[in-house]
């Protein structure tokens, strides 16, 4: 007997997303990865409005965001080991205190800068009221970060992703979340690199996945 077709994750009551308890968690989005980048991932500045509109909407709502970011130091002692011969070989790529690694124009105040010794170090670096930054080693943004403390401290139990290279990173960091009884929604226009399988993956496990618009008018 085939299996039943999963139900809709926005309207099962154990994975619809609470919204007064909702937190942001942007995924790489910083200047490397935008067009014409050292580490150039396509689709990511075409969707950079949107995900500056959900910063927006989160600061405007009170809401909790955070922004993780990949650093890569020169040494490449600490790369996931598919880039670590590529930064060995000196490619200054998301390099900590270089204006590749900042977050993407938008994203944060004019003149916020990244501070790589709080970041590697694995504290949060605050931006303003309730907004981080936070370093990620690996793909999955709970992974040897404080991410998953840092959320609980705010009662946080619903986490909206969005950011770059959906298949890496931002498909990592929503597995992660639904292993950790999280509430999980995918800003699909926000989000790069973001095919229809994925899409339909994803539902496949309880994420939400919706347009950046509807995660703005829910929050207010």
């Amino acid at each position: 007997m085939a299996d039943a077709p999963p139900a809709d994750p926005a309207g099962d009551p154990h994975t619809a997303p609470h919204w007064p308890t909702a937190a942001l968690v942007t995924i790489d989005t910083q200047v490397d990865v935008l067009d014409r980048g050292a580490l150039a991932v396509p689709g990511t500045s075409a969707v950079l409005p949107e995900v500056i509109s959900l910063v927006e909407a989160f600061r405007s709502a009170g809401r909790p965001i955070v922004h993780v970011v990949r650093l890569y130091p020169a040494d490449a002692g600490d790369v996931d080991r598919v880039r670590r011969s590529l930064v060995a070989s000196g490619a200054a790529v998301l390099r900590p205190g270089t204006p590749g690694a900042e977050l993407a124009p938008g994203l944060v105040p004019a003149g916020f800068r990244l501070d790589p010794g709080v970041l590697l170090a694995g504290a949060a670096q605050p931006i303003g009221p309730d907004e981080v930054v936070v370093y990620k080693p690996r793909w999955g943004a709970f992974y040897r970060t404080p991410l998953a403390e840092h959320l609980a401290a705010r009662g946080v139990d619903t986490v909206v992703v969005a950011g770059c290279n959906f298949p890496n990173c931002p498909r990592t960091t929503l597995y992660e979340a639904s292993e950790r009884d999280y509430r999980v929604v995918l800003a699909a226009d926000a989000t790069s690199g973001l095919s229809e399988q994925g899409r339909a993956e994803v539902a496949a496990i309880g994420v939400v996945v919706v347009d950046a618009a509807a995660v703005r008018a829910a929050l207010r």
